[in-house]
């Protein structure tokens, strides 16, 4: 185990200094012409990126003094999405360097060859070099040596060895600015989405078992806000006033909540207080829970007004709601038990599961569960990480069915490390039940 988990770290290691090396080169070697400050800059702006991205992962996960974990959260996290989209953007960089500098080289040569025919159309009675007679020299004035005859002017070959360099650095400056402002353009538009605030998705989800009255039923889902060093409380208070907008019949926060320990986020997360539903809000815990403290958590939420469903199930008049614990608590002897949630409901009744992660929906059709709502994805987060995790999760986001059991995926509301999305839109997602008896 301890080979194999070597052999990974080793690998990883060697894809991140090969990546972040041809990174340098095309910014910053390729750039220039020799060696110098630009250079060493360039080196020094990666290395320390870098060094800013391990030290907030590390601090986040070690338990760093709080305001460490802000100082290193926005820059290091940043520069882990730039780095991405900059990686990304030069490898795309090489399709186009080689067909502008093809392009470059036809103009020259068109423009070499238009020369002589212009000189031509100017000069109607130009005789032939070979049928000219010599230039005489003008008359010097006296006592004046005449001036030496000068060397005709050899104009510089547009593909001779001297013009080549200036139009491979011409064309790796165009690519490489193309590249940057890309990437900065891409990971500003996608944090300024994240801070924003998410958007409201509604989806309607027809139950089977829903009775006439529940027709209509409105769920507010909201998962994986994160809050932690770079989501703070304004940010949960965006996504409080977001929910409450909605007017939902109840609210539904499937895990992810927090990136950190009560003691540093509890300030954070008191807007949850203000969260308002008719039939209440309802809380499960995701893995990040149990990176942070699950139990003083569970506690917390529970004194803001939040209703923890710890392997629980409460029975609302029209359909049972049931939550059960993330996957991640069973090192910590707390993992999700089903036939605690589950086993001796009716099963007569529509019910409506609250589970972290989309893995869990097996377990929910087993047991019977009409639907299952989940996050922890995030959509992707950072396109192209959406490959990763659709082959991760059954179900990358949105509604999908597996047998009699419906399971729908948010995208989540926050973000993870970098406060950033591409590709993936936050949202707060209202699920609108319908009765098939409407």
């Amino acid at each position: 185990m301890v080979v194999v988990f070597a052999l990974v770290a080793l690998a990883v290691v060697s894809v991140l200094v090969t990546s972040n090396w041809y990174v340098w080169r095309r910014l910053f070697r390729d750039t220039t012409r020799g060696p110098g400050r630009v250079r060493r800059v360039g080196g020094a702006v990666i290395a320390g990126g870098w060094v800013l991205t391990v030290g907030a992962l590390v601090a986040e996960r070690a338990g760093a003094p709080f305001w460490l974990q802000q100082v290193l959260a926005w820059p290091g996290f940043l520069w882990l999405a730039l780095s991405i989209y900059l990686l990304l953007a030069l490898l795309a960089g090489e399709v186009v360097r080689p067909l502008l500098r093809r392009f470059l080289e036809r103009r020259a040569a068109r423009r070499a060859g238009a020369e002589p025919l212009r000189s031509q159309a100017t000069d109607p009675e130009r005789i032939p070099a070979a049928t000219a007679p010599p230039e005489q020299p003008e008359p010097s004035e006296p006592g004046r040596p005449p001036e030496a005859p000068q060397p005709p002017e050899t104009p510089e070959a547009p593909d001779s060895p001297l013009a080549l360099p200036s139009r491979r650095l011409f064309v790796s400056r165009v690519v490489a600015g193309a590249a940057a402002a890309a990437a900065v353009g891409t990971v500003g538009y996608g944090t300024y989405g994240v801070l924003n605030g998410p958007s409201v998705k509604r989806v309607t989800v027809p139950l089977a078992k829903l009775p006439r009255a529940a027709h209509g039923y409105r769920i507010a889902v909201v998962s994986d806000i994160h809050l932690g060093p770079v989501l703070g409380r304004g940010f949960a208070q965006k996504v409080v006033d977001t929910i409450n907008s909605t007017q939902p019949d109840l609210i539904a926060v499937v895990g992810d909540l927090v990136d950190g320990s009560v003691k540093d986020l509890g300030p954070a997360a008191a807007p949850l207080a203000q969260l308002r539903a008719r039939d209440g809000a309802y809380f499960v815990t995701g893995n990040h829970e149990y990176f942070s403290g699950a139990e003083q958590w569970v506690d917390e939420v529970r004194r803001l007004g939040l209703l923890p469903l710890e392997n629980a199930r409460t029975e609302l008049p029209h359909f049972d709601l049931a939550g059960v614990n993330d996957v991640a608590g069973e090192e910590e002897g707390q993992g999700p038990d089903y036939a605690k949630a589950l086993g001796d409901r009716d099963r007569a009744r529509a019910c409506v599961l609250l589970a972290h992660q989309p893995v869990q929906i097996h377990d929910a059709v087993d047991h019977g569960v009409d639907l299952q709502l989940s996050g922890h994805t995030h959509g992707g987060q950072l396109w192209p990480g959406n490959l990763i995790a659709g082959a991760a999760n059954p179900t990358l986001a949105g509604l999908e069915r597996y047998g009699d059991t419906q399971l729908y995926v948010s995208r989540g509301a926050g973000a993870w490390g970098p406060p950033t999305r591409v590709g993936a839109e936050s949202d707060i997602t209202v699920i609108e039940l319908a009765s098939r008896q409407a």
